[in-house]
């Protein structure tokens, strides 16, 4: 029978669209075969990509061993691959796209995309009830979006921000400049880094974004500007390929040389062991984090079994985690059993897409329940689910050396860094870093001002030489400038401690002629960045601590007064006139009342009213006498309208038109001898009556006219003297903590007694003079004052204090005679949370970072963590304090 070719051909086509017909139903359908079902699984991956290839034999050989070790299992997943191009945004998306359309399957693995594209999958995952796994996926950001179908088969990355701060702390940087691909990876851990950093008092000063397509050009220009900064500190969080090619540029910019440090996080280490033998070369003296996994024999009997065509890569860890989550796949589909594995398609009308024809899978729900609720032992470790995440944040620190790297310490969130995994230990173990280096980098470097030599400013004065003398010579045709004086002996001892930070020169302020100018200006040109660090009789203020960052105070600090010694008992001594004996008495009296008033409300929160009994009493009594006496001085010059004097462009100026006078009756002076002049003349004729200065000029006053003049204690708070540098200097800190060994060594007393310091108060003398007797009854009224509001003062202490412990006398079960003695321990206590102490415990903090590693974290075993040695400061103690509360408190 003779067939025409036309009929011929459309047999044939009829034949080949049932063929296709049954196939995609094959493919989507599952099918029964040898009594097992088949069950669809999806996978996309980058083509083109050696480490992509070989997790697809990872996950092959999971299924495969998977099921070769459980046989009797009724499911069997069939693995469908799609590839996809990195070139394009959304191809991985298609890709997924195309799984769920043609092949239904009940999962999607996928590795590493864009974050457009892992949202988009995400989505489609959500749409259809499909679970999407990923087994390298580690950005925080992926987390927030709300798919409920998406789990990452990987830990989550925030800990190691946590991890970073930790090392931070420990080796005592303050700055840290991070280097991250411009993505949502990058920017949601920078984000959180910064707030681990700032747990640790560091913070990031400069940031060091890297486009995700970055050149290397743009790559060198970033780099460049961060080289120019005073922070040697780098952190680099970004995908292995880019950070590969960040490090090579690293080392052609001579930034891996001594001084620097460069931490990596997992993402740019865990596949150290696939990087070309140049990117190894790049990264000498990297200490990074890596993701921690316990060697096992399986995963050596593994790495043998993966394809030749991978031999020359190193088993990674996305291998492993892809490979375990596989395996949980595979137990979750065998759980879910005999449930309806096909999808449920919506009915349709009109014009419509391929999202919209996508079904909604009767198994997801129940699939996506197991999985979460899957947990077994797998070749990367415990494979647990929570939060959607792999359950695990154990990292490792290696350090990069020769062609590979070595183990240095752990870190975990409940003990922070340890030298092993199983030890408390803090200690890490020895360190290589950049420039073949075992000393520990300071972590910043100086770019003065000058160019090569810090530019240190002094102020030209001619007050006290004692202090500070500048001698200016130009007779050579070039400037000679010559600092002396303690500010300067003091300054010199530090920096010959910190032998690392290199040259400098003095420059006088203001250029070369004696000061008219105030102390706040010179302060003010650090803030302009025409100087690196002022040095000289520079006191600390509040306001002075805007524009400039202020080491500690190495001078006794507060604000005195000085007046003659006649003119004192003229006005404020008229009370030691004769007196009859009521009033001598009563004022006795008066001064013990209030001397107790004052302990009593001070002694808990004042540490100039602790320590022996003796010296308690005597402080308490001083400070009646101060308040009755001193005061009512400062006070009586107020009304009276007398001149007083103050040192020419000191702060004290303002201080005291703070406190009530006029600033027509402020008197400045130069010199000791002015002074010594104006107060011998006094108010009246062209002087002043008293002198407001700070202390350490007050006591080289004193030690010169000592027999004219006395000196009343301090009236007023003041820092001290202290070094200025500009704000968010680290240097300022190094030179603070250098500072404290040479106040506490014997270099302070050597050039105290070089300089003539006083060490001790000038005596209060004069002539006697003579008055008539008052009586009792000419102070009645300020008797009276002082005991209402002394009174007062205590009644009011003694009720909130009985408030505060209440549960010791109210509630307590003891006997009263043990609620007496209860309520007398916990009074004579320091009130630990009052601010003073809070703030002397954190200057403590400072002055025992070297003799306390504990207290900072840790440092690394066999290295040496200073360019110089230095005494330690010595612990600090109280013997008063007790941590654990009384009896009677502990029972109630």
């Amino acid at each position: 029978m003779k067939v025409s070719v036309w009929t011929g051909l459309s047999v044939w086509l009829l034949i080949m669209l049932s063929w296709f017909v049954i196939a995609d139903i094959a493919a989507v359908h599952p099918t029964v075969k040898n009594n097992t079902l088949s069950v669809n699984i999806g996978m996309i991956y980058e083509e083109d990509n050696k480490i992509e290839k070989m997790v697809l034999n990872c996950i092959k050989l999971a299924l495969s061993d998977f099921y070769n070790s459980n046989g009797h299992y009724k499911t069997r997943i069939v693995l469908k691959t799609r590839v996809y191009s990195k070139n394009n945004t959304l191809n991985a998306a298609a890709a997924a796209l195309y799984l769920l359309k043609h092949y239904e399957v009940k999962a999607i693995l996928m590795g590493p995309t864009s974050s457009i594209d892992a949202a988009f999958i995400i989505n489609l995952g959500e749409k259809a009830r499909v679970p999407i796994i990923s087994y390298s996926a580690t950005n925080p950001l992926l987390s927030s979006i709300q798919g409920s179908y998406y789990i990452r088969a990987t830990p989550d990355v925030l800990p190691q921000a946590k991890a970073i701060a930790a090392l931070v702390q420990a080796f005592r940087w303050r700055e840290i400049v991070p280097l991250y691909v411009d993505n949502d990876y990058g920017a949601g851990f920078i984000s959180y880094l910064a707030d681990s950093l700032a747990e640790v008092y560091a913070r990031i000063p400069y940031h060091g974004p890297i486009p995700v397509f970055a050149t290397d050009d743009q790559i060198r220009h970033q780099l460049n500007k961060l080289k120019n900064t005073s922070t040697t500190v780098f952190m680099v969080h970004m995908t292995s390929d880019l950070a590969s090619r960040l490090f090579l540029i690293v080392k052609d910019l001579q930034m891996l040389e001594e001084g620097y440090v460069w931490i990596a996080t997992s993402g740019a280490t865990d596949e150290l062991g696939l990087l070309d033998h140049s990117v190894i070369e790049s990264m000498q003296g990297v200490i990074s984090l890596q993701t921690y996994v316990t060697q096992t024999e399986n995963q050596k009997k593994f790495d043998n079994r993966i394809d030749p065509g991978f031999r020359d890569l190193k088993l990674s860890i996305t291998g492993l985690w892809a490979y375990d989550a596989a395996c949980a796949l595979a137990r979750a589909v065998e759980a879910v059993g005999g449930s309806n594995f096909g999808f449920r398609k919506e009915k349709l009308s009109g014009n419509f897409t391929d999202l919209d024809t996508l079904g909604i899978s009767y198994m997801g729900p129940k699939l996506l329940k197991t999985l979460l609720n899957t947990s077994f032992i797998g070749l990367a470790g415990k494979f647990s689910v929570l939060n959607r995440q792999l359950d695990s944040s154990t990292y490792k620190i290696i350090n990069v050396i020769g062609s590979g790297s070595r183990d240095i310490g752990f870190w975990t969130p409940n003990k922070g860094i340890t030298k092993t995994l199983n030890s408390s230990n803090s200690v890490l173990k020895a360190i290589i870093w950049p420039g073949d280096t075992t000393i520990t980098p300071k972590g910043w470097a100086i770019l003065p001002a000058s160019g090569n030599q810090l530019k240190v400013g002094i102020p030209v004065k001619a007050f006290y030489e004692e202090l500070l003398k500048v001698t200016v010579d130009k007779s050579t045709g070039s400037l000679n400038i010559k600092a002396s004086g303690f500010c300067i002996d003091v300054f010199e001892a530090v920096m010959e401690k910190l032998q690392y930070l290199g040259p400098y020169n003095y420059f006088p302020y203001p250029d070369y002629v004696v000061p008219t100018d105030s102390y706040d200006n010179l302060i003010y040109q650090v803030f302009l960045q025409k100087f690196d660090i002022v040095v000289g009789d520079i006191t600390i203020t509040a306001n002075r601590s805007l524009y400039v960052d202020f080491t500690l105070p190495y001078t006794e600090s507060g604000v005195t007064m000085v007046v003659p010694a006649r003119n004192e008992r003229r006005n404020a001594w008229v009370f030691l006139m004769p007196l009859k004996t009521d009033l001598w008495v009563a004022s006795l009296c008066a001064f013990i009342f209030i001397a107790f008033s004052i302990w009593v409300l001070e002694h808990r929160i004042n540490d100039e009213f602790r320590g022996p009994p003796l010296h308690q009493a005597g402080t308490s009594l001083f400070y009646s006498f101060s308040m009755l006496v001193f005061a009512q001085n400062v006070q009586d010059l107020i009304h009276k309208g007398v001149y007083v004097g103050y040192q020419e462009g000191s702060f004290v100026k303002e201080l005291l038109k703070q406190k009530g006078f006029q600033e027509t009756k402020l008197v400045p002076y130069i010199t000791a001898e002015t002074l010594d002049e104006l107060l011998a003349k006094g108010s009246a004729n062209g002087g002043i009556s008293a002198v407001f200065d700070e202390i350490p000029y007050m006591k080289l006053f004193l030690a010169k006219y000592s027999s004219k003049y006395v000196m009343v204690q301090p009236l007023y708070k003041a820092e001290g003297f202290g070094f200025a540098f500009p704000k968010g200097s680290p240097l300022a800190s190094d030179v603070s903590r250098e500072l404290l060994n040479v106040i506490e060594g014997d270099d302070m007393t050597r050039m105290e007694k070089k300089w003539g310091m006083p060490s001790s108060n000038s005596s209060y003398e004069g002539n006697k003079v003579s008055a008539s007797s008052l009586n009792l009854s000419s102070f009645g009224g300020l008797f009276l004052i002082v005991g209402v509001v002394s009174g007062l003062s205590l009644l009011i202490f003694t009720a909130t204090f009985l408030y505060e412990y209440r549960q010791i006398w109210l509630y307590s079960d003891a006997s009263i005679w043990r609620k007496a003695k209860d309520l007398t321990d916990v009074f004579l206590q320091r009130d630990m949370e009052f601010h003073t102490f809070r703030r002397n415990i954190m200057q403590q903090s400072t002055r025992n970072v070297r003799s306390d590693n504990k207290s900072s974290g840790c440092e690394c075993e066999g290295i040496n963590t200073d360019s110089g040695s230095s005494p330690r400061p010595s612990n600090f103690t109280d013997d008063r304090v007790s941590t654990q509360p009384p009896n009677s408190l502990q029972t109630a």
